[in-house]
């Protein structure tokens, strides 16, 4: 199973490093540029309302489907008949709740015109990330690579076109930019659709009522989860657009979101994770194995990463974002070096998340997440007016810390695992000796030479300290 893990995360890797990078700084970072922080503060808030409400056309189908299709394979073909009739009816309703919510808060009409695309974008997502939730719970993880990266790859197609053609003389509206994203979200949902009905055999759309209602009962736990943990890492922005004067508002949600995107950006990787590890852990509990290497492994795998990313951004902070952007890039920096240190702890609730989600443990999950939103919630309230976008990123980084934490502490007594003191000071040693590492290479002469020697040196020192085994690794890859 380790194996299976290894060679294909490797492969859904390798093909996110090729696509996601370039549509990160080489698209949505052009985008930003050439429109300005208020007019992409102003994209970026909006985007994340739909954010807010988007469990409502998944209402946790998404992750009970993984973990139920990877028990019970034989259920596909019915369930996606079912299924998909139940997420057409859903999706209308998060279209009329999330337009009626945003009357009632008061958006204009420019920023309505611009939600109806954005929420269109959300249905299409969520259609293309069920879809995919059938092959990766059919171990068809190949498959789902490859898929993965199909939205972004017709991104990147279309907005080059407008971006480094004569075609539209080299201009950008966000509104292009937004039309573009629905086209492609489209376009990738029913070629997704397609792959999934090759192997589930021909189906019959079902508005099955009973159906709906006995599916909805096992899967609503999860959308509860997924709601409560959008509002808790997605309701930031919104609250620096809403609690701040108008102009002042959007155009600190485009600061916030200059350093956002780049936590965004690696956290993608820690989905990598989850996305693969749900139905692997979920097929490993039905089958009574142990459970302890696969989570051991797998969260090195990550932490690693995750601290070489986090300390290496603080230290080059400055440099980074005034090689990327063009606006407000004295604020900025600090915000970026806050919130990339929430990686580590993003990254840790997506392996033992992942793990309470598998076993089915969603009543203390929720009750965790629901904690998390009170607490973001009132470190908002109370920063944002003080502090405006550099209070956000205090709130993340709070918020994120205190539910990390809460989880590790929930699988070690769900499991009644002993701690490992002996890797708790291998982890402590190797951050130590990453910080070392970045005080050296922040006085290079050449910024970029000292990023690229703390990043080589960062990978080295966790081969070097054994936080990753280079000989477990070949043992993996090599297993028969």
């Amino acid at each position: 199973m380790q194996k299976k893990f290894v060679t294909n995360l490797l492969l859904l890797i390798v093909l996110n490093l090729l696509i996601k990078p370039f549509w990160i700084f080489g698209i949505d970072r052009t985008v930003q540029n050439m429109v300005g922080a208020e007019s992409y503060g102003f994209y970026f808030s909006l985007l994340n309302f739909t954010l807010l409400l988007n469990m409502i056309p998944d209402l946790g189908i998404t992750n009970y489907n993984n973990r139920n299709i990877a028990r019970h394979t034989q259920l596909l073909n019915k369930h996606l008949a079912n299924v998909s009739g139940l997420k057409i009816i859903l999706a209308t309703v998060y279209a009329i709740v999330s337009m009626v919510a945003a009357l009632i808060i008061g958006y204009s009409a420019a920023q309505i015109s611009l939600l109806v695309f954005l929420i269109l974008n959300q249905i299409f997502i969520s259609f293309s990330l069920y879809f995919r939730s059938n092959l990766t719970a059919l171990h068809l993880f190949r498959t789902d690579s490859l898929l993965s990266i199909l939205d972004r790859s017709l991104m990147i197609l279309f907005c080059s076109i407008i971006l480094f053609t004569n075609l539209t003389d080299h201009t950008m509206r966000i509104e292009w930019f937004v039309y573009i994203q629905t086209f492609s979200y489209l376009l990738a949902a029913i070629i997704i659709f397609a792959v999934v009905k090759h192997y589930s055999g021909s189906i019959k759309l079902s508005f099955n009522r009973s159906f709906f209602i006995i599916f909805l009962r096992k899967s609503y736990p999860y959308a509860l989860l997924i709601l409560l943990m959008s509002l808790y890492t997605r309701m930031d922005s919104v609250l620096i657009e809403r609690l701040l004067p108008a102009t002042e508002g959007k155009t600190e949600a485009g600061i916030y979101a200059q350093a956002y995107r780049l936590l965004e950006a690696v956290s993608n990787f820690g989905v990598l994770f989850a996305g693969m590890l749900l139905p692997i852990f979920s097929r490993m509990l039905k089958k009574q194995e142990d459970i302890r290497p696969m989570l051991r492994f797998s969260f090195l795998l990550i932490i690693a990463p995750a601290l070489l990313l986090a300390f290496s951004s603080w230290f080059f902070r400055k440099e980074i974002m005034e090689v990327l952007y063009h606006h407000n890039t004295s604020q900025s920096p600090l915000i970026l070096g806050i919130l990339m240190f929430t990686f580590i702890s993003i990254a840790t609730t997506y392996i033992f998340g992942t793990l309470l989600t598998a076993k089915g443990t969603l009543k203390q999950l929720n009750i965790l997440a629901a904690g998390g939103v009170v607490l973001n919630l009132i470190l908002n309230l109370m920063m944002i007016p003080k502090l405006m976008a550099l209070g956000a990123a205090w709130a993340a980084f709070a918020t994120q810390s205190v539910m990390a934490l809460a989880q590790v502490v929930l699988v070690y007594y769900l499991f009644r695992f002993t701690p490992d003191f002996k890797l708790i000071m291998r982890i402590l040693f190797y951050a130590l000796a990453v910080i070392v590492l970045g005080i050296f290479c922040a006085g290079w002469q050449n910024w970029l030479q000292g990023y690229l020697i703390m990043l080589v040196g960062g990978i080295l020192l966790a081969f070097g300290t054994g936080l990753i085994s280079l000989k477990t690794l070949r043992a993996i890859l090599t297993e028969q």
